[in-house]
């Protein structure tokens, strides 16, 4: 598809809370203090964006840059200690209470169940207080097969029985969400450690409603920096979302996930070249599986900002040209074939006119745009065109 009709645009979701999150006035955001913050949008300023989400922790830092636009200054990464992980130490938890497999026979039985008792938890996730959960029917008549339902809160700490609801503490719902805390915690200290000039922690998602997690961040970080949490969170991605899909532009760069790069076969030269990659061709001798650079993990990638490489054929009768394209973590691969590196696409572009021989061209331009890059390559004698649309962003 040509990039100009391109219909389907794809955001990264801290970016697109980021971006709904720098429209808010500090009456959106949950107040720390009387009056509120808000979001600066002064040039210059920097932020952590943490999307907690169910599976996973998703944090990146951005700038403002002059006019509002976005930088990205560090390339999403995280954990997969989501509000997923505090609804699996709560099904312990619950396992624990349930004992004598009574809990697995009822996640065996009533799955839907299951999943109805865990929304519920959803709910109660999101206040800092002893909660309440109703115990179904079918879990109460499995346990009462066993014993007295009151028996088995009799072994356990931090839950008790309450005429039909499983009453759990304030302390042990806070012991559900350590692991994950802790996680949050070392990731955004090892973002802090950096040479960034953080003045704000934006937290968004639907984990981040949380009002254990917003605490506790405001308790490790509120003395560095300012927290700041949009009311309705869980909504600010979506949002976001839609801005961005209006305007792609708000988002001027972003941190290149890999290194990318093709393959090519330039002239053998002994003084760097491997001599077991040595081949001889019509033109001479020549090198396979040479990795060709055109971004650099952590490189800055300006959005639709084309970068243009000319190649060569490598025979006098070259009648088409072969594009594939790697991808590594690693900053300078010297081969396609070394460790870690991945194939991710291809194509072949046609050269039918040889007429010229090797004194051709064929223009390789690559356009970085939301979550892909377009790679199009142009036989210049013979206008032929092969396009491409390359993941940009996926990590693997």
């Amino acid at each position: 598809m040509p990039w100009k009709e391109a219909k389907l645009v794809i955001a990264l979701e801290p970016e697109a809370a980021s971006v709904w999150c720098k429209k808010l006035p500090a009456e959106g955001f949950i107040a720390q203090k009387r009056g509120g913050d808000k979001l600066d949008q002064s040039p210059g300023t920097q932020y952590i964006v943490v999307d907690c989400g169910g599976g996973t922790i998703d944090i990146t830092v951005h700038e403002v840059l002059d006019g509002g636009a976005l930088k990205e200054l560090h390339k999403a990464s995280g954990n997969d200690l989501g509000a997923q992980t505090v609804d699996k130490k709560f099904k312990e938890f619950l396992r624990e209470i349930f004992c004598h497999g009574v809990w697995d026979e009822y996640e065996r039985k009533y799955p839907s169940e299951v999943q109805k008792m865990m929304y519920d938890f959803t709910v109660l996730k999101q206040v800092n207080e002893d909660a309440q959960i109703t115990c179904p029917f079918n879990l109460g008549s499995l346990a009462q097969r066993k014993q007295k339902i009151e028996k088995f809160f009799e072994t356990v700490r931090g839950a008790s029985w309450n005429d039909g609801s499983i009453k759990i503490s304030k302390e042990k719902m806070k012991s559900f969400f350590i692991e994950s805390l802790n996680g949050i915690t070392e990731s955004l200290r090892e973002i802090l450690k950096k040479d960034f000039r953080i003045e704000f922690i934006l937290l968004v998602g639907g984990y981040a409603e949380s009002k254990i997690l917003h605490q506790h961040i405001i308790s490790q970080f509120g003395r560095q920096c300012k927290v700041l949490c949009p009311f309705r969170a869980q909504e600010a991605v979506v949002k976001g979302a839609v801005m961005f899909g209006r305007n792609p532009a708000v988002v001027a760069s972003r941190k290149s996930a890999y290194t990318y790069g093709i393959e090519i076969s330039p002239r053998f030269d002994e003084s760097k070249h491997k001599a077991g990659k040595k081949y001889k061709s019509t033109t001479g001798e020549r090198c396979k599986d040479v990795f060709m650079k055109l971004v650099e993990i952590d490189e800055d990638v300006g959005w639709d900002k084309p970068r243009e490489y000319m190649l060569w054929p490598t025979e006098v009768d070259q009648e088409s040209m072969s594009f594939r394209f790697f991808r590594t973590k690693r900053k300078d691969p010297l081969y396609v074939y070394e460790w870690g590196m991945e194939e991710f696409g291809s194509f072949v572009v046609n050269m039918p006119d040889i007429k010229r021989g090797m004194d051709r061209q064929v223009k390789l331009e690559i356009r970085f745009g939301f979550t892909e890059m377009t790679a199009t390559a142009t036989d210049m004698d013979s206008k032929s065109t092969k396009s491409v649309d390359l993941d940009f962003m996926t990590q693997w």
